[in-house]
């Protein structure tokens, strides 16, 4: 009895143990016929109660410039060889803010050669990496399928605006817009800082914005914002409109467009971020979406045949392409550019060291879009751009007879 007792267990386990090795061959057999794909994740939508910028940057990124931890990241200047003064100011003043504790790489670029004094006497300011660039001539200079008849009559009719005569100016901003992130210079890096000649840094900058960027999931970066000259967008809203509603697909959910425009989607308030100083991440503009964005608005020709900056081109691209989280306002960097500046308040202005008048700073001037900004994250605030949207503003645009992009 009990032999045979035991032959039934014995039997029993052969057979779960064969069954076993069985359901394992055929998973092994299934996975390597279909191997497993990593789940796409959609970040949920978080429930703000203020704008990130008033949760204060983490002490650990002040702890990095006596490490040897740094971002893939550059600093970028665009100059020529007669901004020499102007670069040397920025740069000097660059450095003791910021840059002599960190030593990241500087990538200069000119339509035209550098002089050996521009690069001699740049590069004798830094212990950092300093490389200077040639911009493809077909990344600067105006295409040829620009009908230069009609553009020659715009510059005419803008002489009296802030550079509305100059093609050089309209070539700068096509290239800010689409092409400086292609330079081959610029290719291995992440992460870049725009500066420009003749600006001010106000402030001690002790933390690592760039690691800021990375470890909290940002893709731009601003200072200042404000609303564009009316008379050099001419065209630019109404290209907006017809790329969103033609490609609602490449539109990021809980982006940032409610800052820019009423729920409608019919105006445009002309907010944007000044964008001599920006803070970003290259694979924003190095995107599918934001390249695309990019070719048809170049295909309008509103560059030459308006006056189009590159400050709202790369304003709509952040807002459009990127959550608004990652769209992120640096209280703490003071800066200036002719005639506009950011000025930390306290207790900002006493850890920064800042050289500033608070009251003096352009985020409570009437014009400051600051607000706007801020109010994307009240729970009252403005509306995300979501598909519902886009058939408005589908609506909206094709509702506007004789209203052509560009």
């Amino acid at each position: 009895m009990h032999r045979k007792r035991r032959m039934y267990i014995f039997m029993a386990f052969a057979v779960a143990l064969a069954l076993y090795y069985f359901l394992a061959m055929r998973h092994k057999s299934t996975s390597q016929a279909r191997p497993p794909q990593p789940p796409h994740r959609v970040p949920p939508q978080k429930n703000w109660h203020e704008p990130p910028y008033k949760t204060r940057v983490p002490e650990k990124y002040y702890l990095m410039a006596n490490t040897s931890q740094r971002a893939s990241a550059v600093i970028v200047i665009l100059a020529r060889n007669r901004d020499l003064r102007g670069v040397v100011s920025s740069i000097t003043q660059f450095e003791a803010k910021f840059n002599h504790k960190f030593g990241y790489p500087y990538v200069f670029l000119n339509e035209v050669p550098f002089t050996e004094e521009f690069k001699k006497e740049v590069s004798a300011l830094t212990t950092a990496s300093v490389k200077f660039g040639l911009i493809p001539h077909e990344h600067w200079f105006q295409p040829d399928w620009i009908d230069e008849a009609r553009a020659s009559a715009v510059r005419h009719r803008m002489g009296p605006i802030l550079y509305g005569d100059s093609v050089s100016y309209r070539n700068m901003c096509r290239f800010q817009s689409g092409f400086f992130f292609r330079h081959e210079l610029l290719e291995p890096f992440k992460y870049y800082w725009r500066v420009e000649p003749d600006v001010q840094f106000y402030c001690d900058i002790d933390f690592d914005p760039f690691l800021f960027m990375e470890g909290e999931d940002k893709k731009y970066a601003f200072t200042i914002t404000f609303p564009e000259f009316k008379r050099v967008i001419k065209g630019l809203w109404p290209a907006v409109k017809y790329f969103i509603a033609a490609n609602p697909d490449l539109i990021t959910p809980d982006n940032a467009m409610g800052m820019l425009a009423d729920r409608t989607g019919t105006y445009w308030n002309r907010c944007h971020f000044w964008s001599n100083f920006e803070i970003a991440a290259f694979d924003l503009w190095r995107s599918d979406a934001y390249l695309k964005f990019f070719e048809f608005l170049d295909a309008r020709g509103g560059f030459y045949y308006s006056r189009w900056g590159d400050a709202p081109i790369h304003t709509f691209g952040a807002a459009l392409f990127a959550r608004k989280d990652q769209i992120h306002f640096f209280n703490e960097i003071g800066y200036l550019h002719p005639f506009f500046g950011h000025c930390p308040a306290e207790p900002l202005h006493s850890r920064g060291r800042c050289e500033c008048n608070v009251t003096e700073s352009f985020d409570t001037h009437p014009w400051s879009c600051l607000d706007k900004y801020d109010a994307l994250f009240s729970p009252d605030g403005p509306w995300g751009l979501n598909s519902n949207t886009s058939q408005r503003l589908e609506r909206a645009a094709t509702s506007q007879a004789g209203v052509s992009p560009a």
